[in-house]
């Protein structure tokens, strides 16, 4: 094994260890999460007829909360269309509740054109911390079929999944679904458009760097705080008058280092979206099981929903114990 001789006088960093201040409460929000009184809220069964339209056509029987329910129970107990209704049926009769179900059909036919409805997020107490990040999530495509019906090699195809996460709260407020095609940095002013509150500090990885990502926080929020690490060839614009931000932090980087640069501007916290997506793709699932686009868009705004509302159950306060020698 290599440097096995000199492991004896080697710098061992020790490993720091967590423990959670409120299990008790904590535990308790993850038992709620798959209590059925959370997924299916009074308000969603007041609603549940669609009100009756005064323009020419069809009268409709569900309402978009009634369809956004049944999605969302069906996502969140990792249930196909027809196993939703299944579900929702019988709940609704041990509930004694003569309600109608929507079929599968019908779920499959309003999904694609399903609106979210307006949730309006509480009003912080400060400027937001954004962090920004993404990650594929695989679809099955002609692709698939081919390598599984002939045995063809094909490339894997998959969809973008961007993501922007309040780093205090832990809520994801933003997102957006593109092809695999599309660069990180391009969905930046997308996501923020979707922020009405101000950002103190906007947070992102590499992918990031360059001035389209600037130029797209500051445009939204002024007094924004941006920390990307820029790549290894960046190099300062002395000449450029006033300083920015990206060229401040090329400095300190080339004066410090990354590590003591990470340190100071609290770099780490980007750790929080990272742990959001593991987070989805744990709980909603590495694969869109939707076929079209329209669905697709519409199966990731569910399952953001999901998350922020199993969130909002209970959250995990870590504190942080003694290092552990390794």
């Amino acid at each position: 094994m290599p440097h096995k001789h000199n492991a004896s006088r080697r710098h061992r960093i020790g490993k720091m260890k967590f423990k959670v201040a409120n299990w008790r409460e904590y535990e308790a929000g993850l038992r709620r999460r798959g209590s059925l009184t959370l997924w299916l809220t009074p308000e969603a069964l007041s609603g549940w007829a669609a009100p009756r339209r005064t323009t020419r056509g069809g009268q409709r029987h569900y309402s978009d909360l009634a369809i956004e329910t049944t999605l969302m129970l069906g996502i969140a107990f990792g249930l196909r269309l027809r196993q939703s209704e299944g579900l929702l049926s019988s709940v609704l009769a041990l509930m004694g509740l003569d309600l109608p179900v929507p079929d599968h059909t019908t779920l499959s036919r309003r999904a694609r054109t399903w609106k979210p409805s307006a949730k309006r997020r509480a009003e912080p107490d400060a400027p937001l911390h954004v962090l920004v990040d993404s990650t594929g999530l695989k679809i099955y495509d002609a692709g698939q079929w081919l390598e599984e019906k002939h045995g063809a090699k094909s490339r894997r195809g998959w969809r973008k999944l961007h993501l922007a996460l309040d780093a205090d709260s832990g809520e994801i407020i933003a997102h957006a679904l593109t092809d695999q095609d599309t660069s990180d940095a391009s969905q930046v002013a997308p996501l923020l458009d979707q922020i009405d509150d101000e950002i103190g500090r906007f947070t992102a990885d590499g992918a990031y760097d360059g001035d389209p990502t600037y130029n797209a926080v500051l445009r939204h929020s002024t007094e924004a705080k941006i920390v990307i690490p820029p790549r290894a060839t960046a190099v300062a614009r002395q000449e450029a008058e006033p300083v920015n931000q990206r060229d401040r932090h090329v400095a300190s980087i080339q004066a410090d280092g990354r590590l003591k640069w990470q340190a100071s501007t609290g770099y780490g916290k980007r750790a929080l979206i990272e742990t959001a997506m593991s987070r989805y793709k744990g709980i909603i699932g590495r694969r869109l099981r939707a076929r079209s686009c329209p669905t697709q868009l519409t199966e990731v705004a569910i399952g953001v929903a999901v998350l922020n509302r199993m969130l909002a159950c209970g959250r995990p306060e870590s504190v942080r114990g003694k290092a552990k020698a390794n």
